[in-house]
Parts: structure tokens; C-alpha cells; sequence
């Protein structure tokens, strides 16, 4: 890349740091833009600014915590309350990283937006793509298959070919201020993990409490609230049964959480709704490997477009906890394809 004014998106944290100090050594004209979406006990801002000043570059802060609130905490809770497990991060990364930083960046003159993300952007027949990382454990790209091509063609990502101790010890060997301070483990808004105690502060409401049926029917329990529980969870459930149960299903508007053995969680097909798709938008049914969560094993499916946003992705062979409200990402090797949510 030519020299460019490119404006990195700074969380304080070690990987953003390190993608400002390499884009500054290439030569670029680097700038820092934080931006602040939460009151949490921790300022982002702070270290994000030390950096900043450590290296000399132009420092921003936008304040978008109403925004925030607006898109994402509250499609979080409501998502919850509906009886789906949403993922706020890609929610952040499409309204806020992709989107107003971008449009602020290109505002203050920037050619590129820069963020941490372990990705790839790779360009094939004139197109944009999105590849993973090039670290296996730390590659981001299920986060980002909302990102258009007007998107991919203003954006960089340093850190896609290297992984998290490479990072670490570029972050050392520049004695960054932050070079030893932890990652982030946590949803930024929640940041003890409490997402029960968050949802319930939220939106609170004197009775959420149900009952705990299985499948076959049979009143197992009861409950203290279906946003309490997510497809898939075993532990918690405080059931005798001779084989151990599952969440196979939520039904908020019933107050009901469906348990079953392991097998009821096998499902062979699932919808995906708010499809975007970085390739061209397939006219046949395409053949990939889908994943269904982050920590997730793509598995080989067949893809069908279904018109207004919506496609029917049908397993090779039966995958367990589908959930929904996670998003499904269709890849291609290395390359991510499009996604969507699940519905």
C-alpha cells in the first residue's frame, strides 16, 4: 500500500495499538479514533490516548453512547427477551466500527479505516473479499460478514497475518504502553459477564418465571425466565432425568423452556434471515462449509437464496445446537462468502 492517510480504530487495547504503530512505521499518516460507547468502569479512552501519545499521532473521540444504546444494547435485551442469543459483536462491528467510524474517519480526512481484527481483505475479478486471519485461534472474520464491498474497499486490517503472540511481542519490542495488559474477555457493556443481572436491570419485570417441559410434553420444572437459558445449555437446569437434558428450544411467548436428550439438539437445516453476501448473490444453490457460532467447526451445506434476504442452508449431516439469533457464515476455504442470522 502507497503511503495513505488511514485513521485507526482504537480500543486501548494491545491489538489496536500494535495496528497503529505498524501502519505508522509503513510510512502512513496515522491518526486515533476511539470511540465511546458505554460507561464501564474502565475508560477506554485513557489508554487508547497514551498510545496516541506515545506515538506522536493525532488523537479523537467520538462520543456514540446513545447510539449505542439504541443499536445495540437494546436489540440485545429485546433479542434475549424473544427467546433467541444474539451476538452483539457483529452488531457493534456493522453500525458502529464499519459504519460511523468509518464515515467519521472519511470526515476527518482518512483514505482508510484500520481496526485489530485478525482478517484478510483480498481482492479477486475485481471484487473485495473477506478472508480469515492467518491465525487459526484468533481469526475474527464470523464477526465481519456484514461488511459490503463500498466497506472493504476503505478498510485494512495489519494483524491478519499474524498471530496473537506475534502481536504481543511487536507490542513489547515498541514498548507500547499497553504491551502487557490483558485481553478483553468479555461483552464491552458487560463487562463482569452477568448478562442475566445486565438483562434483568435493563428490562426489569416482576414475573418471567415458566415452566421446564420436555419435549415429549411432561412438566419437568419450572423457571425464573427463558432469557436465563440458551439452546444447548446442560448445566443449570437442576433436573432428574435418566439421561441428561438439554435446551433444545425457547418459547418466550409461552414462558417455556424445552429440555431433551442430547439428540433432540440435532437439526439438519436451518433459515437464515438479513443475508448479505460478500461474493455475488449465488443464482443456484451453493455448495460450502457454514458456521454457527464463533467457536464453532464449519460444516459442509448446501446454500439456497430464497429471495428478501432470506436462504435455507441444509446440512450434510445433522449439526447440534443451532440457535437462534447467532449468525451463520458461509465460507469457502479461507474466504468468507456472506452470512445471516439464524432464524
Amino acid at each position: 500500500m502507497d503511503k495513505k492517510r488511514i485513521m485507526v480504530a482504537m480500543s486501548g487495547g494491545v491489538d489496536s495499538s500494535v495496528t497503529a504503530a505498524l501502519l505508522q512505521q509503513q510510512g502512513h499518516e496515522v491518526q486515533g479514533l476511539t470511540m465511546r460507547v458505554w460507561d464501564g468502569p474502565v475508560d477506554v479512552a485513557v489508554d487508547a490516548r497514551r498510545v496516541a501519545d506515545q506515538l506522536g499521532i493525532p488523537f479523537h473521540l467520538v462520543d456514540l453512547r446513545e447510539e449505542f444504546q439504541q443499536r445495540v444494547v437494546k436489540p440485545f435485551c429485546s433479542e434475549y427477551l424473544q427467546g433467541r442469543t444474539p451476538n452483539p459483536c457483529v452488531l457493534c462491528n456493522q453500525a458502529f466500527k464499519f459504519r460511523l467510524l468509518l464515515d467519521q474517519a472519511q470526515a476527518l480526512g482518512a483514505d482508510y479505516l484500520a481496526t485489530g481484527h485478525y482478517v484478510r481483505v483480498v481482492q479477486r475479478d475485481g471484487r473485495y473479499l473477506l478472508a480469515k486471519g492467518h491465525s487459526v485461534h484468533k481469526d475474527q472474520s464470523y464477526f465481519l460478514f456484514t461488511l459490503t464491498q463500498e466497506q472493504l474497499s476503505r478498510v485494512c486490517f495489519p494483524l491478519g497475518e499474524m498471530d496473537k503472540d506475534q502481536v504481543r511481542a511487536q507490542a513489547l519490542k515498541m514498548q507500547l504502553a499497553v504491551a502487557t495488559k490483558s485481553d478483553s474477555q468479555d461483552i464491552c457493556f458487560i463487562p463482569d459477564g452477568d448478562y442475566i443481572g445486565f438483562l434483568e436491570e435493563q428490562c426489569p419485570v416482576a414475573d418471567r418465571s415458566g415452566e421446564i417441559v420436555h419435549v415429549g410434553g411432561q412438566v419437568l420444572g419450572r423457571h425464573a425466565g427463558t432469557h436465563r437459558y440458551t439452546v444447548g445449555q446442560r448445566r443449570g437446569l437442576g433436573l432428574a432425568w435418566s439421561e441428561p437434558l438439554f435446551v433444545v428450544r425457547l418459547d418466550a411467548a409461552q414462558r417455556q423452556v424445552v429440555v431433551g436428550e442430547r439428540r433432540h439438539l440435532d437439526a439438519s437445516e436451518l433459515m437464515v434471515t438479513d443475508c448479505n453476501w460478500i461474493i455475488a448473490e449465488p443464482s443456484e444453490p451453493l455448495r460450502c462449509r457454514v458456521r454457527i457460532r464463533y467457536r464453532h467447526k464449519e460444516a459442509p451445506a448446501t446454500v439456497t437464496v430464497l429471495g428478501e434476504g432470506r436462504c435455507r442452508v441444509v446440512f450434510d449431516a445433522p449439526e447440534k445446537g443451532v440457535t437462534p439469533g447467532q449468525a451463520a457464515v458461509f465460507y469457502d476455504d479461507d474466504l468468507v462468502l456472506g452470512g445471516g442470522w439464524i432464524a
